[in-house]
C-alpha cells in the first residue's frame, strides 16, 4: 500500500478558481516516522496517535493556499502525510511535483529527533531530483536554541542543500512558501526568540483520510503552547517557550465543528499541560456545551496534565462533563531525589493518590509515564518502586522510558558541555533505547530492568487489580481491555513502546534503512507474514482473557464493595509509606514475580 489515488483523494486540498487552465504548486507535508531496531520504518494499517505538527502545518497551509499567496493565477494543493500510516512513494511525489507548473517543495514536520535519520533518508531523492525541501521539528528547534553551533545532524542536511526551520510557522509560512516557489529558500530560519500568537489565526486541522488512519480515527490540536516548568529533561520549554499562549475559545470550537462535520469526533488535545492553560475552564465549559447538542454525545477527549491539576476547582469534573477520557500524567518517578535532580519539584509524591482517585471519582481513565534511569537507580530500586505503585496508587496504565537526554534539553547540553559519551545514532533517541552510559547499571542492565519493569507491571494478576479498581469506582472495565492488551503486547511480542504502536504491521523489504541489505524476497515475506499472524493471535488470546476477566468482576454481588490500598483515602504521605517499603523490602525478583494481592480481599463473597 503506499499513495495511491484513493490515498491522495483525502489527504489533498486544493484552492481553484474558475477561468483558464492555471498552473499548480505543491506543497507535500510528511511527518517521518523511523525506524525499528532491524532497519524497517515503524509503520500500521492504523496507528495510535495522530500528529499534531501535521495538523498545524495543514491549517496553516491551507489557509495560506485559501489565500492565494502565490498570486491569482496559481493554485496550491496541499498533500498531508503521517508516515506512521501511509507508506512513502517517493518517485511518485517527485513526479507530481515536477508536473506541477509552478513547482512545489517538500516539507518534513514534527521531526523529534529519533526522526531525523529517516527525514533526512525521504528528503534524499527529492534534493538529488532539484526539489527543495524543508525539515522542522523539534529536534532542528531544540538543537539551535541550546547549542551556539550547528551540530552535525544539521549540518548533514544543510550540506545536502535541505533548509531548516526552526521555532513556529504562524504567521509566517507565507515566506517559505514563497521563497520555495521563487527558489530562494535560506539555509536556515530560526524564529525561535518570536513565539507567534495562536488567537485568531488559520487552525490545526488533519485531512478527513488522514485522521481515519489512526485508530479511532481520532485528530488532535493544541489549545494553547508553552509550559512554566523547567525539567531538565525535557525540551518543550526550549521550543515552544514558558510563556502561555493559546486559541481562543471560538477557534476551538471552530476545530471541533469542523472535524464533527467530516465525521471526527475523537481528540487527543496535546498541550504539553492542559491544566495550566489559563483559559482551561471556558474551552471546558464550551466543550460541554458542543457534547450536550443533539448527536454529540460521543464526541471523546484526551488531555495531558500534571500531578497537581486535582486542585484546581472544578478542573476535573468539569473534564468529565466534556468526556475527556483518558488523562496522562506525567508522574515521572516516586524517588523524591530522582525528582529533584530532575528539576521536577512541582511534582509531590503525597498527592499522587489523592489525584488519582479523584481522577476516577470523575470517570477518567489515567495513563502515567514513568521515567528509568535517573542517577541513583538501581535495578532493586527500580522494580521495588514498581511494587510500591502497584500496591498503593490507582493508576490504570503506566508507560515506562528511558532518561534519555535529547537534544534540545537541558540534559542533553549538559552532557555535551561535560563531553560524555552519547549514542551517534539519532534514531535511538526515542525513549526506548539506552543511548549514554549510566553511574551504576550497564546498558544491558538498564534495558533487561526496563523489560522487566514493564513485565512487573502488566502481570495478569496485576491487570485484573486495574479493573476491579475501575470497576468499583464505575468505570467499565471494557474501557481498559484494549488498552491493557495492547500495553503488554507492543513491549513484549512488538519489541517497541506503546506509543509507537498500532493495528497489523506494515513492513516493506525496500523500506529499510541505507547500509542494510535488502533480504530475500521468500525469507522476508514469509518472516513478516507469519510473524504478523502469530503476534496477532497472541493479541487476541489476550484480548479474549481480559474480556472474560472483565465480565467476571462485573457480575459480582459486592463489586462496589471493592477496597484495597490503593483505592483507600489519603491519610499519611506516600513519602513516609515508601520507607517503610524501603526498610521491609525482600529481593526485588522475588516481589516482582509474586502474586498481587487477592482482588476481593475485603470484601467476602459469602
Amino acid at each position: 500500500m503506499g499513495l495511491t489515488t484513493d490515498t491522495a483523494a483525502d489527504t489533498r486540498r486544493t484552492t481553484t478558481t474558475s477561468g483558464a487552465a492555471r498552473r499548480r504548486f505543491e506543497i507535500i507535508l510528511i511527518r517521518p516516522s523511523h525506524y525499528d531496531d532491524d532497519g524497517y520504518v515503524i509503520q500500521w494499517l492504523r496507528s495510535l496517535m495522530p500528529s499534531n505538527s501535521l495538523a498545524a502545518m495543514n491549517g496553516l497551509a491551507v489557509d495560506a493556499a485559501e489565500r492565494r499567496v502565490l498570486g491569482s493565477d496559481v493554485d496550491i494543493q496541499v498533500t498531508s502525510i503521517d508516515e506512521a500510516n501511509t507508506r512513502i512513494r517517493p518517485d511518485a511525489l517527485i513526479k507530481r511535483i515536477k508536473s506541477a507548473g509552478a513547482g512545489g517543495f517538500l516539507g518534513l514536520v514534527g521531526v523529534q529527533s529519533n526522526q531525523f535519520p529517516r527525514a533526512l533518508d525521504i528528503a534524499r531523492p527529492f534534493r538529488e531530483a532539484g526539489i527543495p525541501v524543508v525539515i522542522g521539528g523539534f529536534h532542528v528547534s531544540g538543537s539551535l536554541a541550546m547549542h551556539p553551533e550547528v551540530e552535525a545532524s544539521l549540518q548533514q542536511a544543510l550540506s545536502m542543500g535541505i533548509s531548516l526551520y526552526a521555532g513556529e510557522s504562524e504567521d509566517r509560512i507565507d515566506e517559505v512558501i514563497v521563497a520555495a516557489a521563487n527558489g530562494t529558500l535560506k539555509p536556515i530560519y530560526n524564529y525561535l526568540a518570536h513565539l507567534p500568537g495562536l488567537d485568531g489565526g488559520a487552525v490545526p486541522h488533519l485531512p478527513v483520510g488522514t485522521a481515519k488512519r489512526t485508530i479511532g480515527a481520532t485528530s488532535s490540536f493544541d489549545a494553547g503552547r508553552g509550559c512554566p516548568f523547567q525539567c531538565s529533561f525535557c525540551t518543550i520549554i526550549n521550543v515552544q517557550g514558558r510563556k502561555s499562549r493559546r486559541r481562543t475559545c471560538d477557534d476551538i470550537e471552530t476545530i471541533i465543528r469542523r472535524n464533527l462535520a467530516e465525521g471526527i469526533d475523537r481528540y487527543f488535545i496535546t498541550d504539553d499541560n492542559f491544566a495550566r492553560n489559563k483559559d482551561w475552564e471556558p474551552i471546558l465549559d464550551r466543550l460541554i456545551k458542543i457534547r450536550n447538542e443533539p448527536g454529540n454525545r460521543e464526541i471523546t477527549y484526551w488531555i495531558q496534565v500534571d500531578t497537581q491539576s486535582y486542585r484546581l476547582p472544578r478542573f476535573l469534573s468539569k473534564a468529565g462533563q466534556a468526556h475527556v477520557i483518558n488523562v496522562f500524567i506525567g508522574l515521572e518517578n516516586i524517588n523524591p531525589d530522582n525528582l529533584q535532580a530532575a528539576n521536577k519539584r512541582q511534582n509531590k509524591i503525597s498527592d499522587y493518590r489523592e489525584m488519582l482517585l479523584e481522577c476516577k471519582r470523575n470517570g477518567l481513565m489515567t495513563w502515567a509515564g514513568y521515567i528509568i534511569g535517573f542517577p541513583g537507580d538501581t535495578r532493586e530500586s527500580i522494580l521495588r518502586d514498581i511494587e510500591t505503585i502497584k500496591r498503593e496508587l490507582p493508576i490504570d496504565l503506566l508507560e515506562f522510558f528511558f532518561l534519555t537526554p535529547l537534544p534540545g534539553s537541558v540534559d542533553h547540553q549538559r552532557l555535551v558541555q561535560a563531553g560524555v559519551p552519547m549514542d551517534d545514532d539519532l534514531n535511538k533517541y526515542d525513549l526506548n533505547h539506552v543511548v549514554t552510559d549510566h553511574p551504576r547499571m550497564s546498558k544491558a542492565d538498564l534495558e533487561e530492568t526496563c523489560r522487566l519493569a514493564w513485565q512487573s507491571y502488566y502481570t495478569k494478576e496485576h491487570t485484573e487489580t486495574v479493573m476491579w479498581r475501575a470497576a468499583a469506582k464505575g468505570v467499565h472495565p471494557n474501557r481498559l481491555y484494549v488498552p491493557l492488551a495492547y500495553f503488554h503486547h507492543a513491549v513484549a511480542v512488538e519489541g517497541i513502546h506503546p506509543l509507537e504502536g498500532g493495528i497489523l504491521r506494515r513492513k516493506y523489504r525496500r523500506d529499510r534503512r541505507p547500509g542494510l541489505a535488502l533480504e530475500n524476497p521468500i525469507a522476508f515475506h514469509a518472516r513478516h507474514w507469519l510473524g504478523l499472524i502469530a503476534a496477532n493471535v497472541r493479541l487476541g488470546f489476550t484480548l479474549l482473557r481480559m474480556v472474560r476477566t472483565g465480565r467476571r468482576i462485573m457480575r459480582h454481588p459486592r463489586l462496589f464493595d471493592y477496597m484495597d490500598e490503593a483505592l483507600t483515602p489519603v491519610n499519611d504521605s506516600l513519602d513516609s509509606r515508601r520507607k517503610t517499603v524501603e526498610q521491609s523490602a525482600t529481593d526485588p525478583m522475588e516481589v516482582m514475580h509474586a502474586d498481587d494481592h487477592e482482588p476481593m480481599a475485603s470484601v467476602s463473597p459469602a
